[in-house]
């Protein structure tokens, strides 16, 4: 059981290092986009949350790409499973049943959707704060005309 907690504990904090990457580099991005001016200001911040939302999806798309790889390392699902779409049902704690982890490693399988919950939750708050932001950055210019960044 103390080498399910491992491995579980190893990939997730793989995960939390690739969301932390890739959070630090969208915001950054974004902050900056959401500061430029624009004729079409709505239009601009749909824009700039789709594609936070894009690259967030992109991570995560990738995180479940390393527990399909660890389930594959660790021989954690039954032979010929599908490793990947294992990975995504976890992850998302979608949970159909219809593949189940080796008796083994039964663990790997909540210790995903923990690690998917809690990155999710994570994403949730990106895509607020840019959406935040860019609000309070197009009602500053709206109500004085000029840009914070401009004064």
């Amino acid at each position: 059981m103390a080498l399910q907690f491992l491995a579980g504990a190893l990939v997730s904090a793989i995960n939390i290092m690739i969301h932390a990457i890739v959070t630090v580099g969208a915001t950054s991005i974004a902050r900056a986009a959401g500061l430029k001016h624009t004729a079409r200001p709505k239009l601009h911040l749909m824009a700039l949350m789709v594609a936070t939302a894009t690259v967030l999806m992109l991570a995560h798309t990738l995180e479940i790409l390393v527990w399909s790889l660890a389930y594959l390392i660790l021989d954690a699902a039954p032979a010929g499973s599908d490793l990947l779409y294992f990975a995504f049902v976890n992850y998302t704690t979608l949970g159909y049943g219809d593949i189940t982890p080796q008796q083994a490693w039964r663990l790997t399988g909540p210790m995903t959707a923990m690690n998917g919950i809690l990155l999710f939750g994570w994403s949730t708050a990106v895509l607020f704060e840019v959406l935040r932001k860019t609000l309070e950055h197009l009602s500053a210019i709206g109500a004085s005309g000029v840009s914070p960044a401009d004064r």
